[in-house]
């Protein structure tokens, strides 16, 4: 359209209060720093509408590269944000300028005034060119429209509703944004505060953004590309991009659809360095290539905000508050695929390259755990692909396991922790028994939720302290000593310990163990021992859990020591006590560090044993 060279214009913007840039920097307040991702992707836009038009022969083409250019003039306090697109005529600026893109201000403030979604509006209303005045007390727009005829044209506006237009000299086709920076923003007149900017929000845009005669940002993200044409080093030396300095992610999954929704991007899986750390995630939200937050939990299932990359969604429903985006079935079909292709790189690694999945297991297992245990869909793609660690050095799944140990009826013996356990596991071991270790915190619930899971194939666990497996026991019955009252061997070693521990909820067993070197264990019910290790979580997680008044100590026949121990069962007398308590204490010990009196007790009575020893040289 063409536009009179005469022209020169005042007037007021056409909103329905008094002023409407005064709510914009409330609003905007805490996020001032938008406004330049606004002014370059409204630049990014009209450069591809140029572009369109000139493909479809309604714009003449012309050897003017398409990108925008930054400018910093420290003297003038001005930035410049200079595209060369489309421009604009003298009646698309009242059109679209001066009417807020045919918004009021009415139903701006009726959406926004007490929505949660504040940090969203711009983008909104036509409201992202006034982003500007959240940093400029002045904002001038010199525009060339492509049109044929077009005059340049000025607009300025001092950040009340008033604005003025007249004739204008910008030579060129496209737009110059200049603003009269205020004084307290003149951080955005520094290079540095500039380009960090443009790499933040739009470092994936695709047209060049120049500062000083360089281009500073990388135009192309990875996810826009086939995942077929993307290699291992690409990948790699896109998240180096990303997170400099950060150890090489283990795997990730590319995502890519167009229907029936359209999503882009990658997840990386990073090594972490604290289980179950949610603060160690940083995936980027995108709007056609525009950074938009790192608020993801609506879109991101909450197992998965441990990982790190961006997801790009063109369709995303940003002038909407969180609580609603939560049921938005945009949303929902989202996470849904993010799960689904999570999942499917999982088992894609696990097939094809098993050795590289182990090793990524100890990295990965916890937040997989976790998303089988929210989502039911997660759980079933990947229940048999998740991994332990066996006493025997390699990594099995459940279903492996009891493949091998055909006689255990379907129990699955493991270890919380190797260390604490040492004695039960070299017992285990010696009996070539295979023990899974399940030593992370999320494994004391992980171990329950697939029994409930299992429950139909009747899978138990059984923690290594918690039972005794016949396979080491020997068969054979102890002879009876005591013909009158057919009182066994077993019997007898049994009524001395509970007469001299007097405990009422001490169960007390005689096995004959098939190692000699254990004199006695202590066994704690496996379903009791769990309800009080949950109790203890939910209360304090770093309270150690308390010996449940209820436990078996297993006398081992077959040790030397017990054996000798018989020959006190005639005997009521503080020697037999003493060795008694001591053996008990012993058994304790494997379990925890005994404490305050308990260890004050061992002590003294070590001192005596060993005083009777001494007796006897």
């Amino acid at each position: 359209m063409s536009t009179s060279t005469s022209l020169h214009e005042k007037g007021t913007i056409a909103v329905q209060m008094e002023n409407i840039f005064p709510i914009i920097k409330k609003w905007l307040y805490n996020d001032k720093e938008i406004f330049l991702r606004e002014l370059i992707s409204n630049g990014m836009d009209a450069m591809q509408k140029l572009r369109h038009l000139t493909v479809i022969g309604e714009a003449e083409k012309d050897e003017q590269e398409l990108c925008i250019e930054l400018k910093i003039d420290k003297e003038a306090k001005t930035l410049s944000i200079i595209d060369h697109g489309i421009g604009l005529t003298a009646d698309e600026i009242k059109q679209y300028i001066n009417q807020v893109a045919f918004s009021s201000a009415s139903e701006f403030m009726q959406k926004y005034q007490k929505s949660e979604a504040s940090g969203q509006i711009i983008g909104h209303f036509g409201l992202g060119f006034y982003s500007a005045f959240t940093v400029a007390d002045k904002v001038e727009i010199h525009t060339h429209s492509y049109k044929k005829d077009a005059q340049p044209v000025i607009w300025r506006c001092d950040g009340s509703p008033n604005f003025e237009i007249e004739p204008g000299t910008h030579a060129t086709r496209g737009t110059e944004i200049r603003l009269y920076i205020n004084k307290d923003e003149e951080e955005f007149l520094e290079d540095a505060r500039i380009e960090h900017l443009v790499k933040k929000y739009c470092d994936f845009l695709p047209f060049a953004i120049y500062l000083d005669g360089e281009v500073i940002n990388k135009q192309t993200p990875l996810w826009d590309r086939s995942p077929n044409e993307v290699t291992k080093e690409e990948y790699l030396e896109f998240y180096n991009y990303l997170y400099p300095f950060q150890p090489e992610p283990y795997l990730w999954a590319h995502l890519n659809v167009e229907v029936p929704f359209r999503l882009k991007g990658i997840l990386f899986f990073p090594k972490l360095t604290h289980e179950l750390d949610p603060n160690k995630g940083d995936i980027k939200l995108f709007c056609h290539n525009v950074y938009v937050s790192d608020h993801v939990e609506e879109f991101i299932p909450r197992f998965l905000v441990t990982l790190r990359g961006a997801v790009d969604c063109p369709d995303i429903p940003l002038n909407v508050s969180r609580s609603m985006l939560q049921n938005d079935p945009y949303v929902q079909k989202v996470s849904t695929y993010i799960t689904k292709k999570v999942a499917d790189r999982l088992k894609e690694m696990y097939t094809k390259d098993r050795e590289q999945f182990i090793k990524s297991w100890q990295d990965i297992h916890v937040f997989v755990k976790v998303g089988m245990m929210e989502d039911d869909k997660f759980y079933d793609k990947v229940k048999n692909i998740i991994l332990f660690k066996s006493s025997k050095g390699d990594y099995v799944t459940i279903e492996e396991y009891l493949a091998r140990n055909p006689g255990q009826e379907k129990k699955v013996y493991y270890t919380s922790d190797e260390k604490a356990q040492a004695g039960y596991l070299d017992m285990f071991k010696a009996q070539g028994l295979e023990v899974l270790s399940m030593n992370t915190l999320i494994d004391t619930h992980f171990i329950q939720f697939l029994e409930y899971k299992n429950s139909d194939s009747k899978v138990r666990f059984a923690r290594i302290d918690s039972d005794i497996s016949d396979t080491l026991v020997e068969k054979e019955k102890a002879k009876i000593v005591d013909p009158k009252t057919n009182k066994t061997s077993d019997d007898v070693i049994a009524d001395l310990f509970q007469r001299e521990l007097k405990q009422d909820k001490l169960t007390i067993r005689v096995e004959a163990l098939k190692s000699e070197d254990v004199p006695a264990l202590v066994l704690l019910p496996e379903n009791m021992r769990r309800l009080q290790e949950m109790q203890q979580f939910m209360q304090n997680p770093e309270m150690q859990a308390l010996m449940p008044d209820e436990h078996t100590l297993v006398l081992n026949s077959n040790n030397p020591m017990i054996q000798n121990l018989r020959k006190l069962a005639d005997r009521n007398d503080s020697t037999a006590h003493l060795l008694c308590e001591h053996v008990y204490d012993l058994a304790m010990m494997q379990h925890r560090p005994l404490l305050g009196e308990k260890l004050q007790r061992f002590l003294s009575n070590s001192a005596k044993v060993m005083g009777l020893m001494t007796e006897r040289l």
